[in-house]
Parts: C-alpha cells; sequence; structure tokens
C-alpha cells in the first residue's frame, strides 16, 4: 500500500468502511436469497426499505436524502419495477450464484478486453489496482453522480461510454 496517492487512501478507507459496515445486503442475498425474497415479495414497504437504502448509501455522497440525488418518482418506479415484477429473488440469485461458483474468487489471468472505468464521488475504484486484472484503456473520474449515475447525472455516463467507444473505433 506504500505510495498510494491521499485520493486512492480515501477511496481505500471507503472500501473498508463498506466491508466493515455496508455489506450485510450482499451476506444475505448470497446466502439467503430464498428467504429475503419471500420477506421482500410480501411486504411492499420492505421493498422500499431494502432498495431505498441502497440510494442513501450509494447516491452521491455530497448529498443529504437520495431524494436530493434521484428524482423521488424516478425512484418510486424503480423500486415499483421489483415489487410489480415479483424480482427480489431473480435480482439476488446473482449474489447466490456467485457466492456459490468454486471458481469466481479464484486468480484468473489478466483479462485482454478493453476496459472503461468511470469512477464517481463515493467509488472505490483505483486505477494500479484494475490495472493488475484489466486491460484499462478509458479511466475517467467524475465530481457528481453515485452508484446510481444513469439516475442521477445521465449525461456523464452517456457521453463517457460514448468517448469510450470512439476510442475504440479511431
Amino acid at each position: 500500500m506504500a505510495g498510494l496517492t491521499p485520493e486512492e487512501q480515501r477511496r481505500l478507507g471507503r472500501f473498508k468502511q463498506f466491508q466493515d459496515d455496508m455489506m450485510g445486503y450482499m451476506q444475505i442475498q448470497g446466502t439467503r436469497p430464498q428467504t429475503l425474497s419471500y420477506a421482500l415479495t410480501d411486504s411492499p414497504a420492505g421493498q422500499l426499505a431494502w432498495i431505498v437504502e441502497k440510494f442513501k448509501e450509494w447516491t452521491n455522497p455530497s448529498v443529504d436524502l437520495p431524494e436530493d440525488a434521484v428524482d423521488r418518482d424516478r425512484m418510486l418506479a424503480n423500486v415499483s419495477i421489483y415489487w410489480f415484477t415479483g424480482t427480489a429473488r431473480s435480482s439476488a440469485n446473482q449474489y447466490y450464484e456467485t457466492f456459490h461458483d468454486p471458481s469466481a474468487f479464484a486468480p484468473k489471468p489478466r483479462s485482454t478486453v478493453p476496459t472503461g472505468v468511470a469512477v464517481f464521488p463515493g467509488d472505490v475504484a483505483i486505477r494500479r489496482f484494475a490495472e493488475r486484472t484489466d486491460t484499462i484503456i478509458h479511466w475517467s473520474e467524475f465530481d457528481r453522480g453515485g452508484h446510481f449515475a444513469a439516475m442521477e447525472a445521465p449525461d456523464l455516463p452517456v457521453d463517457d461510454i460514448r468517448a469510450f467507444f470512439r476510442g475504440l473505433t479511431a
């Protein structure tokens, strides 16, 4: 960890906070998705709380409330899609399958696929670490947005994706 920049050290600190205090959802979805799905499918308030908590934790950290980052109607539409389609289980299944795949966390050769990364406030990505496993050809850092950047600041990911693909065809 020697030689990390102050920003990289901050990101590593956020990652540690995530590991220490914010991974409960991942553990539950990865180990007991069926039990969780009964609770979320049975309770619209439970489904709302489950997802809005992620909006609170993962939207741009400079805002106090998730609806300051994402329009409330858009957030409710997002939650409604899960509720009306009953997809709590299928959305959790990705975590279950990853947790139960013996090769998921095994060392792999470095990918040669051209990769683009967009880093938004609150993200923990550190380029020198990403370059160990991926061929990073496009790296962007933004001062607004968050995990739900497409909902928070849609112009940024749209322009960035276009720039990434323009670089592939040039």
